[in-house]
């Protein structure tokens, strides 16, 4: 429908959103709270625990980008890898819901998704992006 079409600006801005808001405040957490015990947690996974301090730094900065409609297809390329790691690494055994201390895939899955739409349909006309760089816009049909 036509009339639905005109609305996809604002569907991207409520996909950033989403995103964004879920980044920045995982990001702050870490960073301000948790920062040690997350890259414990990575190194127990079989992973470099560098990449704990690395990831919880550029899920926050990378959140607040996304929030901004800023590099939003490589955040979102970047937030959809790590996620993919998540799922692998630490979800995935959970199954789809998991249970209160051992969550399943479902939420990081949903945000997988969305940074998944940002990588191919960018910001939107509503972002820092299509202002600055004019990488933000939805295609014409």
């Amino acid at each position: 429908m036509r009339s639905l079409d005109r609305l996809q600006p604002l569907a991207l801005l409520v996909a950033r959103v989403a995103l964004g808001v879920v980044m920045v405040g995982h990001g702050y957490q870490n960073v301000l709270g948790h920062l040690h015990d997350h890259a414990h947690m990575l190194s127990s996974l079989g992973l470099p625990a560098r990449l704990g301090y690395l990831s919880s730094l550029a899920e926050l900065i990378g959140g607040l980008l996304v929030l901004a409609g800023f590099f939003t297809r490589a955040v979102a390329f970047a937030a959809c890898a790590g996620l993919a790691v998540a799922l692998w690494k630490m979800h995935w055994h959970n199954g789809l819901i998991g249970s209160a201390d051992s969550p399943g895939i479902e939420f990081p899955l949903s945000l997988a998704a969305l940074a998944f739409v940002l990588i191919f349909f960018g910001a939107g006309p509503i972002a820092l992006d299509h202002g600055l760089r004019g990488g933000g816009s939805v295609s014409k049909k």
